[in-house]
C-alpha cells in the first residue's frame, strides 16, 4: 500500500482493522488452549479479493459523522445521499459501512440510547423448534416455516446455470454474478425479517420464555436434515430472543438438550422411548392414556423444565412453577445477584 492511498483512507478506519486484527488472535489463542484437538476458531488470514466480507468501520469525533434528513456527512468522503431505514435517535458513536455481493452499500448507524422496554408481561411459555412447524408453543399455536430458501430453488438454480455458462470476463458474467447475489439477498432479507417480527412478538407476550439448548453444529451433520436445518436459522433466532429479552427484562431460559421432552408425558411423566422415531407425531400414554401431540408436549415440558431449573437457581420451592403460573423476572434477577454475593 502506498502513502498516497493510506491517505485516501481516515485514521479511524486503519485503527479499527488493527482492533479487529488483535481480537481475532486474542480469540484463537483463547481458544486453543480451551479445546483439546486444536480446532474451532481459527488462525485470522488475509483478506482476499473475492469471498471477504468488504467493510470499514470510522468512529465519531469532532462531528465528522452526522446526519441530515436523508444525507449522511463521513470522513474523507463528506456528504453522501442515502436512504434511511429508520429515524435515528440518540448519540452516534460509529458508523460501519459495507458492500454487500450484489453491489449495494449498507451504512450501519451505531447509536447511544434508552430503550423504551416492553410492558410487563404475565405470561410464561415452552417453544419447541422443528422443521415442518418452525415452532409450537406450550399454549398450542404453531408457526409454520416459510422455507425460503427451498421455495427460491428454482430461481437459484436458473441463476446458476446462467453463471456457469457466461464466458469468464465478460460483462454478461459480472450481471449474472450480481443477479445471483442479489437472489440470495432477498432470501436472507425475507428470513431476517420473518425472525424478526416473531422474536419481536414472543418478547412482547411472554416474561419467561423456556427453549431447548440444540446443538445445531451437530445436527447439521445429518445429510437428509441439514439443509432444511440450516434454512431454518435456529441459532439466529435463539440470539434475537436473547438480546431483546435484556433489552426489555425478560428471561430466555435453556433446557438441556438431552432432556427427553418430546418421549416424556406431560400429564404423569412418563418416558415412552417408542417416541423416538421422528414419523410418531401423536400418541396415548401407555401409563395414564393421555393423549399427546408430539410437538405441544414437548413445549410443555420444555416450559416446566425450564420453570424448575430457575426455581431451583434462586433458592425456590418448585411447587411455585408447577402450573406454570407468572413470575416477575425482577424476583429472579434480585436472587441471583444476591446469590452471586455471597458466593463472592
Amino acid at each position: 500500500m502506498t502513502v498516497q492511498s493510506i491517505k485516501e483512507v481516515d485514521k479511524f478506519a486503519l485503527q479499527n482493522s488493527l482492533k479487529n486484527l488483535e481480537t481475532a488472535y486474542k480469540n484463537f489463542f483463547t481458544d486453543l488452549k480451551k479445546s483439546k484437538n486444536k480446532k474451532g476458531v481459527g488462525l485470522p488470514k488475509f483478506k482476499k479479493k473475492n469471498g471477504c466480507k468488504k467493510s470499514y468501520k470510522t468512529n465519531l469525533t469532532n462531528r465528522n459523522i452526522q446526519v441530515i434528513e436523508n444525507r449522511l456527512k463521513l470522513p474523507k468522503l463528506g456528504w453522501i445521499k442515502f436512504h434511511k431505514s429508520q429515524d435515528i435517535s440518540g448519540q452516534i458513536v460509529n458508523v460501519t459501512v459495507t458492500r454487500t455481493s450484489s453491489g449495494k452499500y449498507i451504512a450501519s448507524i451505531n447509536c447511544e440510547t434508552e430503550i423504551e422496554k416492553y410492558p410487563q408481561a404475565t405470561q410464561n411459555i415452552g417453544l419447541d423448534l422443528g422443521i415442518k412447524s418452525y415452532l409450537v408453543t406450550s399454549t398450542g399455536e404453531a408457526v409454520d416455516n416459510p422455507k425460503y430458501y427451498r421455495t427460491q430453488t428454482r430461481k437459484l438454480r436458473k441463476a446458476h446455470k446462467k453463471l456457469s455458462r457466461s464466458q469468464k470476463g465478460s460483462s454478461n458474467r459480472v450481471k449474472a454474478k450480481n443477479k445471483l447475489a442479489r437472489n440470495y439477498e432477498r432470501i436472507t432479507n425475507l428470513r431476517d425479517d420473518f425472525l424478526h417480527k416473531l422474536s419481536t412478538r414472543l418478547i412482547k407476550e411472554n416474561s419467561i420464555i423456556c427453549i431447548e439448548d440444540l446443538r445445531v453444529a451437530n445436527m447439521v451433520k445429518n445429510h437428509k436434515l441439514a439443509l432444511s436445518i440450516s434454512d431454518a436459522s435456529w441459532s439466529k433466532f435463539v440470539t434475537m430472543l436473547e438480546y431483546k429479552a435484556l433489552w426489555h427484562d425478560r428471561i430466555v431460559q435453556k433446557v438441556n438438550t438431552f432432556y427427553p421432552s418430546s418421549q416424556t408425558c406431560n400429564h404423569c411423566g412418563f418416558i415412552n422411548p417408542l417416541v423416538k422415531d421422528l414419523k410418531l407425531r401423536e400418541w396415548f400414554c401407555p401409563n395414564c392414556n393421555n393423549y399427546n401431540l408430539r410437538d405441544k408436549n414437548a413445549a410443555l415440558n420444555i416450559l416446566s423444565e425450564g420453570l424448575r431449573i430457575l426455581s431451583a437457581a434462586v433458592g425456590a420451592p418448585d411447587a411455585i412453577y408447577a402450573c406454570g403460573e407468572f413470575v416477575s423476572p425482577d424476583l429472579f434477577r434480585q436472587k441471583s445477584l444476591k446469590q452471586e454475593s455471597r458466593d463472592f
